[in-house]
């Protein structure tokens, strides 16, 4: 197994250790966020039916550079706001909450965003 086979790996199981502990609901959907090497992808997601309520990603922003992050909690805050949704679940996907998955948390935040 090589390096980025183990790094994939691990991050997946802390993201299925975090994942059995948080779900979204109707009032509270989840807020999963989803970092590749160039964008960072954001959602959230009602478990209980399964479906997006809304969804947003850096590939229109600045990429995976902290502007792109504090642009997409931003605008994921809107869409929640406009989806009747101000109260959500955190989940940061198995990343560190340092960096990119920090400030796109603190922008959803300062935008209106409760959790």
């Amino acid at each position: 197994m090589d390096k980025t086979q183990y790094k994939n790996t691990k991050r997946a199981l802390r993201h299925a250790r975090v994942r059995a502990k948080i779900s979204g609901t109707a009032e509270r959907p989840r807020l999963a966020v989803f970092k590749s090497n160039n964008f960072v992808y954001v959602q959230l997601i009602d478990d209980e039916r399964g479906i997006t309520l809304a969804a947003a990603d850096s590939r229109t922003h600045k990429g995976t550079t902290g502007e792109g992050a504090v642009a997409v909690g931003t605008d994921i805050a809107k869409k929640a706001k406009a989806a009747g949704v101000t109260n959500v679940v955190f989940d940061r996907g198995g990343f560190r909450y340092q960096g990119i998955v920090a400030a796109l948390a603190d922008s959803a935040r300062a935008a209106g965003l409760l959790f």
